[in-house]
C-alpha cells in the first residue's frame, strides 16, 4: 500500500510567542533541534519504501520558506499546495485527498501537523502499520496518544469496543474537548481516554465520502479550488474564490466526531505538540536543576526554568519555575504555570496595531533576507542580505530614496537605464520614484547596509515592475 504523508504547515504558533511569529510560525523554527519542526516532521517520513513524498498544505505568506527548508534536507515533495486563507483542517485536509485521487485513485493519506515532537519513530512506525490494517476495511483511523499525565491542554479520545483487526485498536466512543484537572485525572484513571493528536490516517476517497455526507459544503467547494488551481513556480496554488466559499472547520468537528468508521489506533510513541513554553521545557534534555538554556545564557539559583537568548545575554537569578525568552525585539517573562496567556499578549499586540506578534526584526524573502537595524523620524537603516543568485523586484518607491553600501560580496545594481557593479565599500544612490533591482551574481552571499529616507517608510510603498519570484 502506498502511503501519500500530507504534512499541515499553517498557523501561527502564537503560543510559542516572542520566538513564533505570523511571518516565521514555530513549525519553520528550529524550536526543539537544530533543525526547523517542519524537517524534522518531513525526515521523520523518509527512508520507507511504503511512504511517498510529502504533500504540504500551507499559507501563501510561507511558501518559500517552506519550498527552502525542503530544498535544504534534500526533500523534494510531492506539491506544496497553498492555502489563499486559512480554513482549518478539513478544507486543508479535502483539498489534498482531491489533489492525491487525481493522482492515485487509491491513495492514502497520512495526516501530520508539521509542528509536533514524535521521539519514538520506530513505535510511530509501529501505529502506522497498524492503522494501515484498519483502513484497509475502511476505517478513517486517529492516531490516540497513551496520556502519561493528567494533561489539560488537550482534547481526550474516549475509545469505544475494540476492533477485531489492528493489535489493541478500538472504535471511536467519543471525542471529548479539553478538561479541567479533575476530569482529566478520571480520565487517566479509566485506562479509555487518549490525547488526540491531530494525526490521522485514512484513504483519500474515503474522508471525502464522509465530508460530502456531513459538509457537503467543504467538499464542493476544495473540489473546485484544486480543479481550478494553477500552477505558480513549484506552487499548487487553490483558486481563492472556490477555497474561500468554504467553511471553516477541523476534521473531528466535520467528519470524526460524525463518521460511523472513525477508529481509534492507542500509541506511545513520545508525542508532544509543544503547544507552549512548559510543553517545550518537558520535551527537551534538562541540566541538573531541571533548567533548559540556550543562547548566550547565565543562571545563578535557578530551577525548573526555560531560558532562551536569541541576540543578547541574558542572565537570571534565584527564581524557579518560570519562563524567560529573549528576542531582538520582545521578551517574554512568566511563571510556567501560565505560559498558557501568551495568547493573550498576542491579542493586546493585535489590538495595538503593533508588529511584534507578525514578524521579527529579521524578515525573510525569497532572495534572502532583511533586518531592521535602527529607525527615527524620516529615516530607517536595514541590513540587507541577498543569496547568491538572488534577485530583487523591479520597483520602485513613491516616498523614499534609499543609499546602498555594499559590506561584502557583489552586488548587480539597476538604477533607471544605469546597470553597475559594486563592491565592498562602495554604494550608490536611489532617488525617489527610479525603477531599480538588486542583484547577486556572485557565488557568495552579499551583504549591504541600506538607509532609507522619506515620509514614508511602510513596507507596501512598493510598486513591482518585474519579479521572478512572480509576487504580485
Amino acid at each position: 500500500m502506498k502511503i501519500y504523508p500530507v504534512i499541515l504547515s499553517g498557523g501561527a504558533g502564537t503560543r510559542l510567542w516572542p520566538l513564533s511569529r505570523a511571518a516565521l510560525p514555530k513549525q519553520l523554527l528550529p524550536v526543539v533541534a537544530d533543525k526547523t519542526m517542519l524537517q524534522d516532521t518531513a525526515l521523520r517520513l523518509s527512508g520507507r519504501p511504503e511512504l511517498m513524498q510529502p504533500l504540504i498544505v500551507c499559507g501563501n505568506e510561507h511558501r518559500f520558506l517552506v519550498a527552502e527548508q525542503l530544498r535544504e534536507i534534500n526533500i523534494k515533495p510531492l506539491g506544496i499546495l497553498l492555502e489563499p486563507e486559512g480554513r482549518n483542517t478539513a478544507p486543508a485536509v479535502a483539498a489534498a485527498a482531491h489533489f492525491l485521487k487525481a493522482i492515485d485513485a487509491e491513495a492514502v493519506m497520512l495526516v501530520l501537523p508539521a509542528d509536533h515532537v514524535i521521539s519514538d519513530t520506530e513505535a510511530f512506525y509501529g501505529a502506522i502499520v497498524r492503522a494501515t490494517q484498519l483502513v484497509e476495511h475502511g476505517a478513517l483511523a486517529t492516531f490516540g496518544i497513551v496520556p502519561t499525565a493528567p494533561e489539560t491542554g488537550y482534547g481526550y479520545i474516549r475509545s469505544g469496543e475494540p476492533l477485531p483487526v489492528g493489535d489493541k485498536c478500538f472504535k471511536v466512543d467519543r471525542f471529548v474537548e479539553k478538561p479541567d484537572r479533575a476530569t482529566a485525572e478520571e480520565f487517566v484513571k479509566a485506562g479509555n481516554y487518549f490525547w488526540n493528536s491531530g494525526m490521522f490516517l485514512f484513504r483519500a476517497d474515503g474522508y471525502l465520502k464522509e465530508l460530502e455526507q456531513f459538509q457537503p459544503t467543504i467538499a464542493s467547494a476544495t473540489a473546485e479550488a484544486v480543479s481550478k488551481g494553477y500552477r505558480d513556480l513549484d506552487f499548487c496554488r487553490l483558486d481563492e474564490q472556490a477555497f474561500a466559499a468554504s467553511p471553516s472547520d477541523s476534521i473531528d468537528y466535520a467528519v470524526m466526531e460524525h463518521t460511523r468508521h472513525a477508529v481509534v489506533v492507542p500509541a506511545s510513541i513520545g508525542w508532544n505538540d509543544v503547544g507552549s513554553w512548559s510543553a517545550l521545557w518537558e520535551v527537551q534534555q534538562r541540566d541538573e536543576n531541571g533548567n533548559v538554556a540556550r543562547g548566550d545564557v547565565y543562571l545563578d539559583g535557578v530551577k525548573n526554568s526555560l531560558v532562551r537568548a536569541e541576540s543578547r545575554c541574558v542572565a537570571v537569578i534565584g527564581v524557579e519555575d518560570v519562563v524567560v525568552v529573549e528576542t531582538n525585539d520582545a521578551v517574554l517573562v512568566a511563571h510556567k504555570d501560565q505560559v498558557q496567556r501568551v495568547k493573550q499578549v498576542v491579542d493586546h499586540l493585535k489590538c495595538q496595531d503593533r508588529t511584534e506578534h507578525l514578524h521579527h526584526t529579521k524578515v525573510y524573502r525569497p532572495w534572502g533576507c532583511y533586518e531592521g537595524i535602527d529607525i527615527g523620524d524620516r529615516f530607517q537603516v536595514k541590513r540587507i542580505t541577498v543569496n547568491p543568485g538572488g534577485k530583487l523586484s523591479l520597483q520602485m518607491h513613491h516616498h523614499r530614496a534609499e543609499h546602498w553600501i555594499v559590506v561584502s560580496g557583489t552586488a548587480k545594481v539597476t538604477c533607471g537605464d544605469k546597470v553597475e557593479l559594486l563592491t565592498e565599500n562602495e554604494s550608490t544612490y536611489i532617488p525617489i520614484g527610479m525603477n531599480h533591482r538588486l542583484e547577486n551574481p556572485g557565488k557568495l552571499p552579499l551583504h549591504l547596509i541600506e538607509v532609507q529616507s522619506g515620509s514614508y517608510l511602510g513596507e507596501d510603498d512598493i510598486v513591482r515592475f518585474e519579479d521572478v519570484y512572480q509576487r504580485t
